[in-house]
């Protein structure tokens, strides 16, 4: 299929012969790059399918005390999701398990907004919503390390960051589009809100807002369900066996790229019938073996320190991160509410007020920050952009924090939109794709969901706790953006020590290189 065809680095070209890596990052230019996208034609119709559409779902009209735990409930999900398909990917690999999760996140969302309003009480529709939402959390987390995965694996690797980038954008052009929704759907129901002051009207407006992110996601489900397996997995699995496959002693020579006189280890390469007989058998073995090897490899490869490191720093990087921006994000109404922008004459309103806000936001900063992302991001690297967006938004929380009592609306408004700018144009994108690079294909996608996981695990903990302390006769909102301010500063000081640059690097040579001197070599000495 076309749609599926693939420009990442494998250690055989499309005929079976070895391919070496300096011959693969030749061939950049005879790729088909459309003037307007940035795109292959390939890589635009892989994005149409593995963009990321989770954010179309808008504000659900609860009470402020039980917003937390209706915001939290998805990043509860999206925890499970995210550990358990990130590792069943791995394990029986990718086409196993995609277009399952988008499945069970309809479901859930379905589930949501079929909530009965014969249920009698407050509490008991919130354990309903509650529920479902976990249901679609879990769906919406196992998307984010299997497209991760796919996308990693299948693009070129001089194109591979800002293809992820544009990816993870459509994160932000669903928020944007839940933006124009909701003003589209309070216009229809303004008489009744605005003059009738019926808000029991609501209830039609928060079903459709969540309901409208079942067209994308319905439109995106065949592709996904029929997507071949891709060829880098089927490589990656060959390193998982015991015994060295023959085709390490064909390839070898082709991936090794040290130079001669330093440790170079150059290896004559066998004839080709027997090379493709080891091959087979070796691929026979994997079968043989069952999943053992396989589920050992996950703890294999981070026994050693220096991967290890490397999946600290992605994980605390991301909690981090998520911390600040969903405790931001998740409550964006309170802080326009605080700020004073969202105060209206009536509820009908306050809401048209703060769904403007956020449209601003999103217009001014969310989503031109993944345009930035995507523009700079195979210029800047993925290091330079996340330490930089760290700082900044740091630098915002700071501002409107420390002068919280001097700045005007106005001047809140235009930190808070500079600071949802350098997330994208930071840490919220290259958070999303430094563990998809950084990782080889056999244990990438259990260690991008770990990675997200850990990020969710910030957005539980600020989604629970910002309400109780934002309070202003607990710490206040100045203070809790100090909190937000300190865990940039941190997030930075800990890209600069524990995470890698990962530009124009694939993961998958280093990876086989060491396997081969570890088990080969060591054989043949």
């Amino acid at each position: 299929m076309v749609l599926w065809d693939e420009n990442a680095y494998t250690r055989t070209d499309q005929d079976g012969l070895p391919l070496s890596f300096e011959r693969y990052k030749q061939r950049e230019g005879e790729r088909d790059v459309s003037r307007w996208s940035f795109m292959s034609k390939v890589d635009a119709q892989m994005y149409s399918v593995t963009g990321y559409w989770g954010d179309l779902h808008g504000q659900e009209p609860y009470p402020p005390l039980l917003r937390g735990l209706v915001n939290c409930s998805a990043n509860i999900g999206n925890i499970f999701g995210q550990l358990s398909f990130g590792f069943l990917g791995d394990i029986f690999g990718r086409r196993f398990v995609y277009g399952n999760e988008l499945i069970i996140g309809t479901v859930g969302l379905i589930l949501v907004i079929s909530l009965p309003n014969s249920i009698p009480t407050a509490k008991l529709k919130m354990i309903w919503v509650f529920c479902w939402r976990v249901l679609l959390g879990i769906g919406i987390g196992g998307d984010y390390p299997i497209s991760a995965s796919i996308v990693a694996e299948r693009s070129h690797l001089k194109r591979r960051g800002q293809m992820l980038a544009w990816i993870f954008s459509n994160q932000g052009w669903g928020t944007l589009a839940g933006s124009v929704v909701t003003l589209i759907i309070l216009a229809c129901f303004a008489h009744s809100l605005n003059q009738d002051s019926k808000y029991g009207q609501l209830d039609a407006v928060w079903r459709l807002q969540m309901g409208l992110a079942l067209i994308p996601a319905l439109a995106t489900l065949w592709p996904r369900l029929k997507m071949p397996e891709g060829k880098k997995y089927i490589e990656s699995r060959e390193l998982n066996v015991s015994r060295p496959p023959g085709s390490f002693s064909k390839t070898a020579s082709c991936t090794s790229h040290n130079k001669p006189g330093k440790g170079s280890r150059e290896l004559i390469v066998s004839d080709g019938r027997e090379v493709q007989a080891e091959i087979d058998a070796a691929r026979a073995e994997i079968e043989t073996q069952g999943q053992r090897a396989r589920l050992d490899v996950f703890f294999t490869y981070f026994s050693e320190w220096r991967h290890l490191k490397v999946l600290l720093g992605t994980m605390s990087c991301w909690f981090l991160l998520d911390v600040a921006f969903f405790g931001t994000n998740l409550n964006q109404s309170v802080i326009l509410d605080e700020i004073g922008y969202s105060k209206g004459k009536n509820e009908y309103d306050k809401l048209k007020r703060n769904a403007i806000g956020n449209l601003i936001i999103a217009v001014a900063g969310y989503v031109p920050g993944y345009f930035f992302t995507i523009f700079f991001i195979e210029k800047l690297g993925r290091r330079w952009i996340q330490i930089q967006g760290f700082l900044i938004c740091a630098l915002m929380f700071a501002i409107v924090a420390g002068g919280y009592h001097h700045i005007g609306t106005a001047g809140k408004f235009i930190c808070l939109a500079i600071a949802q700018f350098f997330f994208n144009f930071g840490p919220n994108s290259t958070t999303f794709i430094i563990p998809a690079e950084v990782f080889p294909t056999r244990v990438r996608g259990f260690a991008h969901g770990v990675s997200a996981a850990a990020g969710k695990l910030g957005a539980i903990l600020s989604a629970l706790l910002f309400n109780y302390l934002s309070s202003s006769h607990r710490i206040g909102l100045a203070n809790v953006l100090w909190i937000f301010c300190a865990c940039n500063l941190l997030g930075a000081g800990l890209t600069w020590r524990l995470v890698p640059e990962t530009r124009w690097k694939d993961a998958d040579v280093r990876d086989y290189e060491d396997w081969f001197e570890n088990h080969v070599l060591q054989r043949r000495t």
